[in-house]
Parts: structure tokens; C-alpha cells; sequence
């Protein structure tokens, strides 16, 4: 199948899709459930971040585990568990039923995320792995994006079943495409890699890698997880306010390559990345206070993905092949753990401000914290290099 591989990184897309499309089913029908379930803000907070929460735990054996049982294995099981979420929520109409779908849904979209991204670097590695990762990472905000367009359409404006079971098609189909089209994977074998030990100056280097991944992730979740909240409150229905919103997802999936071509291009990968972080976030701030929001919008989209490309590339610069498959279990274990706190900050300090503004705000303060993440993260990969030369690109 690796002469296929564009065709196989066409349907990895097509199921991380079904992916996204299920996590952004709340944030998308947030006022439903607010409705629904009697639900503040935080509450949403948490249905959001509980989708992302096992990563907390799973991301770093997550390459063990492929190992063990295959990663095709794996990943199909993981789709399994998204399904069984999905059935919850549409089964189960409680706050405690809506939580333990989201929980087994989440288990199983950190295992497809996890190892669909190794099975990627497995078939890239060498050749064209800038632009398939772009297309791979690409398919979480157009998952986003659709159901932001797509959910708020279905059913009743009081009860959200009906678009979650929208949602479960959507994994069974993302499972069927997966095991149809994904025979004969090729994955390398990790164990005849030589080990070679993360400590040092590489590992805080490691470490503020996925320290900035999992900011910049966090304020991204600032836009599609309150704006629609934010435009509910200004007198936008829900269905202009979700469509609207999807606009910046949109965008973003066109600026996420964009960066990557210009840093590749360019030469000069932490250049486009300030110039993302900076320009997101001032987009953030003004977004609260601004007449016009569209426009806003689709700057937030413009700016919003630009980092996204160079940032990924940050890992390969520290990591030898050796304590890669560790190196990236650190990494997206931080990214976990920035995607599931920053919800439920965002929705904390939003209650306790008393509106869905103060979510844009914490974005841009984790993009400032981002550029702070990255001198340092510059500091540390000079100190490794000097010790051991890298082996990334």
C-alpha cells in the first residue's frame, strides 16, 4: 500500500474528519445544551475538554500500544470507541450519560489521533512528509468547520439527539472507509531502532514544543468552542452564529499549508510563527468589542493557522530516530493537556466574567505565552545541538 500512500492519506483525512466532526458536536450546539441540560458555561467547558481528556493518558504509551497490537488494529478499535460514545449521547439523554459518551468517544478519538499520525510519518518519512502532514493536520478544522455548518441544521432547536445521531453516522462511515481502505499499511519496526536517551536540554526543548502546540491548540479552541456563545449573547441566532463562525475553520484549513509553504519557502519558520501568534490573538482582542465581526472572522481564520505548519516541524528538531516514538508521546501528551485545560478555563472565566468575551481574551494571553515558549525553546535547541547534532529537518 505505500505506493498508494497518497491515496491512503486521503482516507487517514476523510476518518480524522469524523473525528473533529464529533468533538465539535457540543461547542457547535452549545446553546442546545446549555438549554437542554440547564448548563453554564463551564459545563460546556468540560463536555468540550472531556472529549480530549485520555490523552492525558494514553498519548505517551500510544506508540507502545500500536507496537503491540498493529496500528491499523488500533485505530479501528479506537473508531469502535467513538461509535460507542456516539450511542451514549443519543441512548443516554442525561448530564451523566452526555459525560461518559464524550469519555469513551475522547478514549478513542486520542488512539486514532495518536497512530494515525505515526502511520503518516511511516509512509511520508523522507518524501513529501511537510506536505502530507499539512493535509493530514488539515482535516481537523474541516471536521470542525462542518459541524459548525452542519449540526445546528438538525433537529429541534431544544434537543440535540437528533444531530448526534447525525454524528454517529458519520464514525461508522469514518470507520468503513478506514478498514476498506487501509489494507496493507506499512509501518516500520520501532524496535530495531537504536534507543537514544531524551534528557537534557533536548528534553525542556521537547518539552516547550508541546508546551507551545498545546497553547496554540487551546486558543484556537477559544474561537470554535465559545464564538458561537459569544454571538448567541449579542442577538445572533444559533444558526448564523455557528455558520459564521465556521468561517474561521475554513479559513484556517486553507492557512495551515499556506504557513508551512511560506516557512519552507522563506526560510524563516519562527517568523511566520510570530507573525501567526501575534496577528491571532490580536484578532481575538478585538473581536469582543467590534461592530463588524466577519471581517474579524476571517482575519482570526487568515492568522489563526499560519503557526500551525512551523510548529509541527519543531519535534524533528530536537528528536533522534531512536527517542522519537517517546519524544512524540511527550509532545502530544502536552498538546492534550493544553486542548482539554484550556475549555474549561475559558468557560470558568467566562461565568465568572458573565460573558463568552472572556474566553477571546485567555486565547490571546496562550499566544503571548506561545512566543514566550518559543525563545525559550530556541535557547534550549542551541544547548542540544552542541551536545548532540540534530538529526531533524
Amino acid at each position: 500500500m505505500t505506493d498508494n500512500r497518497w491515496f491512503v492519506l486521503s482516507v487517514l483525512f476523510a476518518s480524522r474528519v469524523a473525528m473533529a466532526f464529533q468533538f465539535q458536536a457540543v461547542a457547535a450546539l452549545s446553546p442546545v445544551y446549555m438549554s437542554r441540560f440547564d448548563l453554564a458555561l463551564a459545563d460546556i467547558g468540560l463536555l468540550i475538554g472531556i472529549y480530549l481528556a485520555p490523552g492525558l493518558v494514553i498519548a505517551l504509551p500510544g506508540g507502545a500500544i500500536g507496537r503491540r497490537f498493529g496500528d491499523r488494529l488500533v485505530i479501528a478499535f479506537g473508531m469502535v470507541l467513538m461509535i460507542a460514545g456516539a450511542i451514549a449521547m443519543v441512548s443516554l439523554e442525561t448530564w451523566g450519560g452526555q459525560l461518559l459518551g464524550r469519555l469513551l468517544a475522547g478514549t478513542g478519538g486520542v488512539l486514532l489521533n495518536v497512530l494515525m499520525s505515526k502511520v503518516v510519518t511511516d509512509l511520508f518519512a523522507g518524501r513529501e512528509i511537510a506536505t502530507a502532514m499539512g493535509i493530514f493536520v488539515n482535516s481537523w478544522p474541516v471536521g470542525i468547520a462542518a459541524a459548525l455548518l452542519v449540526l445546528p441544521l438538525i433537529g429541534p432547536p431544544d434537543d440535540p439527539q437528533a444531530a448526534q445521531i447525525l454524528v454517529l453516522f458519520c464514525a461508522v462511515a469514518g470507520l468503513t472507509l478506514f478498514v476498506l481502505g487501509t489494507r496493507g499499511i506499512h509501518q516500520t519496526d520501532a524496535t530495531q531502532l537504536d534507543p537514544a536517551p531524551l534528557t537534557g536540554a533536548a528534553l525542556i526543548a521537547l518539552v516547550l514544543a508541546g508546551a507551545i502546540w498545546g497553547l496554540y491548540n487551546g486558543a484556537l479552541a477559544m474561537v470554535f468552542g465559545f464564538a458561537p456563545s459569544l454571538l448567541v449573547e449579542q442577538g445572533w441566532s444559533l444558526k448564523a452564529a455557528s455558520a459564521s463562525t465556521s468561517i474561521v475553520l475554513w479559513l484556517v484549513a486553507i492557512s495551515v499549508p499556506l504557513g508551512g509553504v511560506l516557512a519552507d519557502r522563506l526560510g524563516r519558520r519562527d517568523t511566520v510563527m510570530i507573525i501567526g501568534f501575534l496577528g491571532f490573538g490580536l484578532c481575538l482582542c478585538l473581536v469582543p468589542g467590534a461592530r463588524s465581526i466577519l471581517p474579524l472572522f476571517v482575519l482570526l481564520g487568515l492568522f489563526g493557522g499560519l503557526s500551525a505548519g512551523p510548529i509541527m516541524s519543531l519535534p524533528a528538531q530536537v528528536l533522534a530516530p531512536g527517542n522519537r516514538a517517546l519524544g512524540m508521546g511527550v509532545y502530544f501528551t502536552l498538546f492534550y493537556a493544553g486542548v482539554v485545560l484550556a475549555p474549561m478555563v475559558g468557560g470558568a472565566v467566562s461565568d465568572a466574567a458573565g460573558t463568552a468575551n472572556a474566553a477571546f481574551y485567555f486565547g490571546a494571553v496562550q499566544l503571548v505565552l506561545c512566543c514566550m515558549a518559543l525563545a525559550a525553546f530556541r535557547r534550549m535547541a542551541r544547548q542540544a545541538s552542541e551536545i548532540t547534532p540534530s538529526s531533524g529537518s
